[in-house]
């Protein structure tokens, strides 16, 4: 069990204001169930403010809640709140308690009265707390009795459950989970063959389709040497029709040259003439006619036999063109195929060519920009490094004016300390020492360079080893070029 409470005031805009807070919390946790206890209090203000009390309480568990609260102001001015929650197996009650009181209200020359007041509604408000604490009590009691008794795990009603039939319930969900399971996996699977065949099908597609184009291009050649040797025939048939026209026209004229010929032989002309017997006129004339049909059937022969070599020789050709332009057709369609690839790589090329512009392009503008910022950082480096240059050169020349001034230093020292040891017997003495210090003005380089010597004549009186007294004798300064 646990209780925290506060008090806490502030003063703002002419008023005064105070306020008590509180919360106490208490709680347990049984066999599958929860209850507690909390509420707290809180404050408000007196002289025309507000005063407000809350409590809650939370718990988890069967059973039911209820909750309240309540609040008044008094006729003085003085304002009171509280509240209350209240849960049975799990829940929780609170309480809430609030005052407070203004400078320029009705009680702000009795506030001893106020206090004493607010003690006694305080004190009202414990007793109250501890009411509820012991009834919350009384409650878990109860509830921890009931637990034990009738629990699931005490000996009455706990052993006493049937769980078969939850048993049956997830039994089945655990089957239809692997039944739906197993139609996931059968269902993944046929989507897989059907991925699968849908792959061997536009394979087959593809196959198929370069193979029609290739017949198609083939038929297309087969037709453009079809529509040729149509035109050899067409011309072929009009020769043999021209020689057959003029074979017609030579029997023409073989008839009609018979024909006059018998003309000329025919007619009853008696004529006596006494002399040898004549040659025979109708056998010199079949002669004739035999030899003039011996002619035309040779020139027939000798027409069909060269009709027929010339369509030999045609055929041969024409199967040899033929075979020679599939030949050149595959040869093209091949070339075609290797022209269609070569333009692609070359489409290919320039586009790779153009981007490998773009980027050199990109990176010549990056190399230039950052060779430019290089330059400018070389540029100022370069007349930083002068500017060290010269201020190293300076510190050159003060180094070594200030060495030998060391130097001297150290030896003139060197002499003091010699003639300190050797000759401070006790007896005083005199001495005078010169300075020569030569130093140059680096200040100003751009001016002539130029050294001073500077030479002063210092006389000491020395007693037993002491500078009694010191003075400057002479300075002088000479210039050196």
């Amino acid at each position: 069990m646990s209780c925290s409470a506060g008090i806490s005031s502030s003063r703002a805009s002419g008023s005064k204001q105070s306020a008590v807070r509180g919360s106490s919390a208490w709680g347990f946790q049984g066999r599958g169930s929860s209850c507690g206890f909390g509420g707290g209090l809180r404050g408000g203000s007196v002289g025309g403010r507000w005063g407000a009390g809350s409590g809650s309480g939370a718990g988890f568990g069967k059973g039911s809640c209820f909750g309240g609260g309540s609040g008044f102001t008094g006729v003085s001015g003085f304002s009171v709140g509280t509240g209350g929650g209240l849960c049975s197996y799990g829940g929780g009650m609170g309480g809430g308690f609030g005052s407070g009181m203004g400078d320029g209200g009705l009680l702000s020359g009795n506030e001893k009265l106020t206090m004493q007041n607010l003690n006694d509604r305080l004190a009202s408000y414990l007793d109250k707390v501890r009411a509820l604490e012991e009834a919350n009590t009384d409650l878990e009691n109860k509830i921890k009795q009931w637990y034990d008794k009738f629990g699931p795990g005490s000996g009455d009603g706990g052993s006493r459950r049937d769980y078969s039939n939850y048993c049956r319930i997830l039994e089945d969900l655990r089957k239809q989970i692997a039944a739906a399971a197993v139609e996931n996996a059968r269902i993944i699977l046929q989507i897989d063959n059907a991925r699968l065949a849908a792959d061997d099908f536009r394979l087959k597609y593809e196959t198929e389709l370069a193979l029609h184009q290739g017949v198609e291009a083939d038929i297309n050649g087969l037709r453009r040497v079809l529509d040729e040797l149509t035109m050899t025939r067409s011309d072929l048939e009009a020769q043999i029709e021209g020689l057959q026209e003029e074979l017609i026209c030579l029997r023409k004229d073989h008839e009609q040259e018979m024909k006059s010929v018998l003309g000329s032989c025919g007619g009853d002309v008696t004529v006596a003439v006494d002399a040898a017997p004549g040659t025979d006129l109708t056998k010199l004339l079949n002669e004739m006619r035999a030899q003039y049909e011996q002619l035309a059937e040779q020139s027939q022969q000798e027409a069909e036999e060269h009709f027929l070599e010339q369509s030999t020789s045609l055929q041969t050709q024409i199967s040899t063109d033929a075979g020679a332009a599939s030949s050149a057709k595959k040869e093209i369609a091949e070339l075609k195929r290797a022209l269609q690839g070569l333009e692609i790589e070359f489409q290919s090329q320039l586009a790779m060519k153009s981007s490998l512009e773009r980027t050199l392009a990109d990176t010549e503008a990056g190399y230039g920009a950052q060779l430019s910022g290089i330059q400018a950082q070389i540029g100022s480096l370069e007349e930083h490094l002068c500017q060290v240059r010269a201020e190293t050169k300076c510190q050159d020349r003060e180094y070594g004016l200030l060495l030998d001034i060391k130097t001297r230093l150290e030896a003139e020292i060197e002499t003091y300390r010699r003639l300190l040891h050797g000759e401070g017997s006790g007896s005083g003495f005199e001495r005078s020492r010169n300075l020569d210090l030569s130093h140059s003005r680096p200040d100003h380089p751009e001016r002539d360079s130029g050294k001073t010597r500077v030479t002063k004549t210092i006389i000491e009186e020395v007693v037993d080893g002491k500078v009694i007294s010191s003075q400057v004798s002479s300075i002088s300064e000479v210039k050196i070029k």
